[in-house]
């Protein structure tokens, strides 16, 4: 096993006034080496956005995108015809593909919205841009695991073009509990939402995450009311 401990502290920082973000790694002006990516993970943006304001409409293309509103609500434009509002429980996906516009507004005038903007590098270049999303009932990840992204077309989460799979879940405090790695090779990041957990022989807190190589299950205990995203991820492209 092989693990990487990223505090919340030691991210990067961008206060623009309508937008406060932290990144886990490097992005626009925050470089870091040693913070490029984790495997096929790219980018994890923790963003608070003011009320009223957002993300313009600008490109993306071969990418991954999945949003994941902790409070408040996000609207979604893009230039497939897409026009969609995301709230708590819900988890988005828009796979960039050949290329397409987007925007990402905060849907409320007066209130903030908190969310994670995710992008996962594709395992299939060029493909039809597309756009899904989907509501997850928050009872069914109490003290379990519940699995909202996966790579099975056909399943209860929701399609991404990778070998790789977004869990979320809600421990109470004290529970004990295990990840499986779903497919041989994948590391997996464990991003702690909310609480204090033990993650093998690691403790981590609120916004802390724990990167996990070569294993096939994590043990954990929750030592407090917690809540955590595992984004497991191929660690090379195939």
């Amino acid at each position: 096993m092989k693990k990487v401990i990223h505090k919340a502290n030691t991210r990067g920082h961008a206060n623009h006034g309508w937008l406060d973000s932290h990144h886990s790694f490097s992005f626009a002006s925050y470089h870091n080496p040693e913070r490029m990516s984790f495997g096929m993970l790219r980018v994890l943006n923790d963003d608070w956005v003011e009320g009223g304001a957002g993300f313009g409409t600008h490109p993306h293309d071969n990418m991954e995108i999945v949003s994941i509103p902790l409070s408040g609500a996000l609207e979604h434009k893009d230039s497939t015809g897409n026009t969609e509002v995301i709230y708590t429980n819900d988890v988005q996906i828009m796979s960039a593909g050949s290329g397409l516009m987007h925007s990402e507004f905060n849907h409320s005038k007066s209130e903030k919205v908190n969310f994670l903007q995710i992008w996962v590098f594709p395992k299939e270049r060029n493909i039809t841009p597309r756009y899904e999303q989907k509501t997850f009932e928050p009872g069914e990840r109490l003290n379990k695991i519940q699995t909202v992204v996966s790579p099975e077309k056909d399943g209860e989460p929701i399609w991404i073009n990778q070998d790789a799979f977004f869990s979320l879940g809600k421990f109470d405090a004290g529970k004990s509990f295990t990840y499986d790695i779903r497919k041989e090779g994948n590391g997996v990041y464990v991003f702690l939402l909310k609480g204090d957990v033990q993650v093998e022989d690691e403790r981590l807190q609120k916004r802390d995450a724990i990167g996990i190589t070569e294993a096939s299950e994590i043990s954990m205990q929750a030592q407090s009311d917690t809540e955590i995203l595992f984004i497991e991820v191929p660690m090379s492209s195939r």
